[in-house]
């Protein structure tokens, strides 16, 4: 498999993405060996849970230098040095120093992460997610999709995936209003890493998902969090109904996971960069709080 590469918004350049247990995720990706062990692995929340559990604890704290020292972890940037963390996931889901993500104008993004745009999509014309085709009424089962709650029939969809590397919180990308509960979808607990995307590329449809409907100033829009292999929890830290941009929402224990973004087409007018480079089947390296698009 070819490495996978996104573009550094920072720097226009094209990066080979650094891959955490990649021999790990190839054996359970592209061996037959691997891949009977499916349903023991991704059927249930059972051996991502115990992994959850496993890094949190105090134990696990030797695997916080091994993840500080892959590339783009930015271990600099945690709120504590990383010897004061109790726990593997302790450091993963870490708050970072005051200042380190500002907050920038328009609509931001809710995550660190991979960006790729899908614009113009409808609830039943699949668009491609990393080699997948899957629509957004797939997405949503069992759920009606926003189409069915009033909305036009045509979405531009933000796709933001999270590396283990990253900052793993999550925060609202604009002033909005949540006045429905989040509705949990369960499903499988594959991995979002590119060689799993690859080999799998159903997952986001496949996987667990929370779903939120929120209300802003341009209409409505839905913030779909998926669960991946090793999140044992998504946990939603918000409360209330009234939330400003940059809020946090909510963050991922330990595994790569996915945050996505739809709104109604035109609704937000995403800015060129990220255009282009999804264009071109590229995704680009964003960070949270970091600007994505203008309103209208």
């Amino acid at each position: 498999m070819q490495p996978v590469e996104y573009i550094d918004r920072r720097t226009g350049e094209k990066i080979a993405e650094s891959v955490m247990g990649d021999k790990a995720l190839r054996f359970a990706y592209e061996t037959l060996a691997g891949r009977t062990l499916w349903p023991v692995l991704f059927g249930s929340k059972f051996l991502s849970a115990l992994m959850g559990r496993k890094y949190d604890s105090p134990k696990s704290k030797k695997d916080i230098v091994k993840l500080a020292s892959i590339p783009g972890c930015r271990a600099e940037e945690a709120e504590k040095p990383i010897d004061e963390y109790a726990s593997f996931n302790d450091f993963f889901t870490r708050r970072l120093k005051p200042g380190a993500r500002p907050v920038g104008e328009g609509f931001v993004s809710p995550a660190d992460g991979r960006l790729r745009l899908y614009l113009n999509a409808d609830d039943d014309r699949p668009f491609p997610l990393k080699g997948a085709q899957r629509a957004l009424r797939e997405v949503f089962s069992p759920l009606q999709p926003p189409a069915d709650s009033g909305r036009s029939d045509a979405y531009d969809i933000a796709v933001v995936r999270l590396a283990p590397v990253d900052y793993h919180r999550f925060h609202f990308p604009c002033d909005c209003t949540t006045q429905e509960p989040v509705v949990t979808l369960p499903g499988k607990y594959h991995s979002v890493n590119p060689i799993a995307l690859v080999r799998y590329p159903d997952l986001y449809a496949l996987n667990e998902r929370q779903i939120v409907r929120c209300e802003a100033s341009f209409g409505p829009y839905w913030l779909v969090d998926v669960g991946a292999f090793g999140v044992g929890t998504i946990v939603q830290t918000y409360t209330g109904e009234t939330h400003r941009k940059g809020d946090e929402k909510g963050y991922f224990k330990f595994g790569g996971s996915t945050v996505i973004i739809i709104t109604k087409a035109g609704a937000l007018t995403y800015d060129e960069d990220l255009v282009r480079n999804s264009a071109n089947g590229l995704e680009t390296r964003v960070l949270c709080g970091e600007r994505i698009a203008t309103f209208g």
